[in-house]
């Protein structure tokens, strides 16, 4: 049986104070006896807060009511994803659930909706009221440590915004995310709380724990002495109509010395465009060609900015170094909570690596999702992996 198809082991209940649970389309289940196996599976250890990760090709309104159906004694909070990370490796048409325990997690979670209105001065003052909140929610654990969690509508493409005045309201408080997938074909609300359905919405979680954690980020491209101007945007649609005042497909087709028709998501993962900001580089990746030759970017994009075009590096290696350090740091990891761009996985489908990744997925206990665009600090970015990794130890 392939790794595809094995049913996923139940979750480890011993001294683990993260556990999950996997549910596989191919067990012929419905979406609402996928949710209640694994609500079930959390049930007999108080969870304080469960999250789930689910295929777009279940409907969130099914998977929203079925948690409200079951009614767990936790906050249920989910979205759906392009492509679901497991411990077993990547996966397609899953839902993969994570349960955090009430004796070391104490959470916070505060929707923020009409992404459409949304003003950084009203994110500003959700995002204090909500660190207040949290402030005295902690308050029963030992020795807290708190990170702060941000889940967007993709759909909305107000992530600059959002992640701006929620980073600048919570200080010293580290912040990831990612940004929920969603269907091709089919625009449908993509995130729930609870038992309700979310549209046109973001998800704020502050999170305590007495564990120890880290928050990190890595990407493995490097920039090539190719720079490129962007010359004609729509920057509110994230469209770049001009490159070096030529039609941006074409110009990036060209100076790749490829044909128009030959731009593919493979050559996007594999040779993104870049900016430099704070002595870093960081991808904006293109997410399509369209057909008037303008190009569809996942992050904000400006007339005037200077990107350079990058090549790939090696993705198995910067993320089994990633690991190591965080290993080293942790001692040892006791699971991840993931972020991961979804040009990264066409990379590692399309480089022959998912083989090594699902090695490294495993031995690190990684559990989330990929993304449309990833959140870290004040930055929403793209083509990285983003998360979280916890400790055995607790914190002191």
């Amino acid at each position: 049986m392939s790794l595809a198809h094995k049913e996923a082991p139940a979750p480890d209940t011993g001294h683990r104070c993260i556990r999950w649970a996997l549910q596989d389309e191919s067990a012929g289940r419905t979406p609402r006896e996928m949710v209640y196996a694994i609500l079930e599976s959390f049930a007999a250890v108080k969870s304080e807060l469960v999250m789930l990760f689910c295929s777009p090709q279940f409907h969130i309104a099914e998977i929203a009511a079925a948690v409200g159906d079951y009614a767990l004694d936790a906050r249920v909070v989910g979205c759906t994803t392009a492509g679901e990370i497991t411990p077993l490796g990547h996966r397609r048409g899953s839902i993969i659930g994570v349960s955090f325990d009430a004796a070391h997690f104490a959470a916070s979670v505060k929707p923020i909706e009409r992404l459409c209105d949304f003003e950084i001065g009203a994110g500003f003052a959700a995002a204090r009221a909500l660190l207040a909140e949290q402030e005295r929610v902690q308050q029963r654990l030992e020795t807290p440590h708190t990170f702060a969690m941000l889940i967007n509508d993709s759909l909305a493409m107000r992530e600059e915004a959002i992640v701006s005045a929620f980073g600048a309201a919570l200080g010293h408080v580290p912040l990831v995310g990612g940004s929920a997938g969603t269907s091709p074909t089919v625009r449908e609300p993509n995130m729930f709380l609870d038992g309700r359905v979310l549209e046109n919405a973001a998800l704020m979680l502050l999170i305590s724990t007495d564990h120890d954690f880290r928050v990190f980020q890595t990407q493995h491209f490097k920039p090539l002495d190719l720079k490129v101007v962007v010359t004609k945007a729509d920057p509110a649609n994230r469209l770049v109509l001009q490159i070096n005042a030529e039609p941006a497909a074409q110009e990036y087709a060209r100076l790749l010395g490829l044909r128009r028709e030959e731009l593919t998501p493979h050559v996007f993962a594999a040779h993104p465009l870049v900016v430099r900001a704070g002595g870093r580089h960081y991808a904006r990746a293109i997410q399509q060609v369209n057909e008037d030759d303008s190009l569809h970017f996942f992050c904000a994009i400006d007339e005037g900015i200077v990107l350079s075009i990058a090549e790939s590096g090696d993705l198995v290696a910067d993320l089994e170094s990633l690991f190591v350090r965080l290993n080293r740091d942790l001692g040892p990891v006791e699971a991840v909570l993931g972020f991961d761009c979804i040009l990264r996985y066409i990379e590692m489908e399309q480089g022959s690596m998912l083989g090594d990744i699902s090695r490294v997925l495993n031995a690190n206990t990684v559990i989330g999702f990929n993304t449309y665009g990833e959140q870290f600090g004040t930055m929403h970015m793209s083509q990285t992996f983003t998360g979280i990794a916890f400790g055995s130890a607790l914190a002191t």
